[in-house]
């Protein structure tokens, strides 16, 4: 028994510590509270009777799945049957040092995953071994390269390449070492009859590259950032990987019980400090890594235990956290898409029915059943592996399920400060309105304070423009340096020149929502998201849906000494100024057909432009895709400094 193998450093106990007090939120570990590791231990299925899927020969149980879905595989698998898998040269890992591009990297990285996996999923549905030879070249090609992540996810200090004596585990180290779990469990059989190497390699490299990393060093996701700020996405995501690969590849019981319980203590520090209203502050695009994650994890373990972990499908956050998804849905291809959300995600349907089975919502099933599509099959997605596998054996319960989106009338999520309000519920027709507060340090940070979308019909018109194309940039001290991260593209104002800053002191107060049969109202003070803010002593900021009428917005304040003011509008219509008092924004809809809708503002106080924003660096290659060449900003210019007074605007369609 290699009993220093998984040696766990007192550091990180303490840190684990520290980080519970300086959030300030209560410890509830949820999980590894639940569970001590002897605990654990008595539930958990050990590594030879664990059986989660039928082995390939177990024929009976794969007439189980569902056929169609199992067999689409094939054609695709077919295809790559004199795929050449490539070598990953240093240059495309370079070249992100170089000049900022992951894509090259990514672009081979990702694309061996997906063969491996499709191939492993079509000798499932055969079982004649015609694939196993390629299967074979894939899990050695994949142990070959130097790093199993990507070059955008190395320490800042490492210049490109990766320090293969000190691996770290990112998101796609994790990810890669899923891809080999499954691989062992379904063919290790045919792997050793060819030779004993291939499995050897396998778990070696993943003990390696993964379980050493993961039990004797702290990686950041584990926990808080420096600000205190709760780990993201890559936190459950991540664990759903090593709880997946250490439940398959470590047949030492344990070391595989204590693997499994830190990562359960690992979890609970995504948990902790989650807000309680289940708000994802990533957005809609991120929840199906992050709190779609943590449901992986908690699938992946009760299948591993009898159903010993069911008792979270009771805890209300975690409730909260699954039904974000359906709260945030504006139509039924676009989604509230505050920060680096983009605003028409992929629903990952099997996985949201799944996650409203278990939760017994009713409503998520439902949502999850909309975007099923049985007759879309045989791709396999980039991540998130093991659902593919899940998802062979529902398919008839939710072909069952009605299709159907819930559209709720009025959402508040008082921990995230975003309020959500549509005309009528169950419909997109008219208005729709989404508004946030918060502060300038959520995950996938913009600063947006503020900020406010207005849809109508299910189709945008006054929108958060979202992120780009990830460079290097990116996630660098430039990031404020990318324009569609700044507030003074966000329906925001620039006060005296001056506008929102990053960090978690720059926030809302002051917040307030309230809720009629007929009226929705967002209140907050913007003030503090400013830096050298003494000059503004309050912006108070109210923006109301009177439904099936319009949406108003009126910005109070009080500042100083007088300052010029301009007020931020953006939009993908080419608006214009139809008159003093009024801009006018052509909303085209998918038919073609246009509805003008009016913005009548203070013409007195304020004058506005209209500018098209130049989509011409690499970033904006990814707004491109999302709106195509088409954002455009309207500034409302103060005609002169002013100390006190208002900004109201009106946006209604034309009658």
């Amino acid at each position: 028994m290699r009993s220093d193998k998984f040696q766990v450093l007192a550091v990180l106990v303490i840190l684990a510590s520290f980080h519970f007090v300086a959030l300030g939120q209560p410890d509830l570990n949820l999980l590894s509270g639940h569970y001590n590791r002897e605990a654990l231990d008595s539930v958990l299925i050990s590594y030879d009777d664990w059986h989660p899927f039928p082995r390939i020969d177990d024929r009976q149980g794969w007439d189980r799945a569902d056929q169609q879905l199992l067999s689409s595989h094939i054609p695709i698998a077919e295809s790559y049957l004199d795929y050449t898998w490539p070598h990953i040269p240093a240059t495309a890992s370079l070249a992100y040092v170089r000049t900022g591009d992951r894509n090259e990297y990514q672009g081979l990285t990702f694309k061996k995953r997906i063969v491996l996996g499709t191939l492993l999923l079509a000798e499932i549905a055969e079982n004649k071994g015609r694939f196993i030879d390629q299967i074979v070249n894939g899990v050695w090609s994949i142990c070959e390269e130097s790093f199993w992540g990507v070059p955008a996810h190395l320490p800042g200090e490492v210049d490109g390449l990766a320090n293969t004596a000190d691996p770290i585990v990112d998101l796609f180290a994790a990810e890669t070492a899923t891809f080999l779990a499954w691989a062992d469990y379904f063919l290790g059989d045919q792997f050793d009859a060819i030779t004993p190497q291939i499995r050897q390699r396998i778990h070696r490299e993943t003990e390696q590259r993964i379980f050493k990393p993961l039990m004797s060093k702290y990686h950041r996701w584990m926990g808080p950032t420096s600000t205190g700020r709760g780990p993201n996405n890559w936190n459950p995501w991540i664990c759903s990987n090593w709880i997946n690969t250490a439940l398959l590849l470590e047949p030492d019981n344990t070391q595989r019980v204590t693997m499994i319980h830190r990562a359960l203590e690992v979890l609970d520090e995504f948990i902790n400090p989650y807000p309680q209203d289940g708000g994802c502050d990533e957005g809609p695009s991120y929840w199906g890594a992050a709190a779609a994650s943590l449901y992986d994890n908690i699938s992946l373990l009760n299948l591993a235990t009898n159903d010993a972990f069911t008792y979270v499908y009771e805890n209300q956050k975690f409730r909260n956290m699954g039904q974000f998804i359906y709260k945030a849905q504006i139509s039924e291809a676009y989604f509230l898409n505050f920060a680096d959300a983009d605003p028409q995600p992929k629903m990952a349907a099997n996985m949201i029915w799944r996650y409203g089975r278990d939760i017994d919502d009713e409503k998520m099933m439902q949502f999850g059943a909309y975007y099923h599509d049985a007759e879309k099959t045989g791709e396999i997605s980039r991540f998130h592996y093991f659902r593919n596998l899940f998802d062979l054996f529902i398919q008839d319960e939710m072909k069952a399920t009605p299709r159907n989106l819930p559209l709720p009338a009025d959402i508040y999520l008082p921990d995230l400060q975003v309020m959500i309000s549509r005309d009528q519920e169950g419909t997109t027709n008219g208005f729709y309105l989404a508004a946030k507060g918060g502060h300038n340090d959520e995950s996938h940070n913009h600063n947006d304070i503020g900020n406010f979308v207005v849809y109508f019909d299910g189709q945008p018109l006054l929108i958060d423009v979202g992120r780009g194309t990830y460079t290097r940039k990116t996630f660098s001290s430039d990031r404020y340096d990318i324009w569609y991260n700044c507030s003074d593209f966000h329906n925001t104002p620039t006060i005296g020149g001056i506008t929102q800053s990053p960090g978690p002191e720059f926030k809302a107060s002051r917040v307030n929502y309230v809720s009629k049969e007929s009226l929705a109202e967002f209140s907050l003070d913007i003030s503090r998201a400013y830096p050298d803010n003494e000059i503004i002593l309050r912006w108070q900021r109210s923006i109301a849906l009177d439904k099936q009428h319009l949406v108003m917005l009126r910005d109070a304040f009080r500042l100083r000494e007088a300052q010029s003011i301009n007020e931020h509008i953006m939009t993908c219509y080419p608006a214009y100024v139809k008159e003093p008092g009024t801009v006018m924004v052509p909303l085209k809809k998918p038919d073609g057909s246009v509805i003008n809708f009016l913005l009548k503002y203070n013409e007195k106080d304020y004058e506005p432009t209209v500018e098209k924003v130049n989509l011409t660096a690499v970033e904006d290659q990814g707004i491109i895709q999302k709106w195509g060449d088409r954002i455009y900003r309207i500034n409302f210019n103060s005609l002169s400094p002013m100390r006190n007074g208002s900004f109201d605007l009106s946006i209604l369609q034309e009658p």
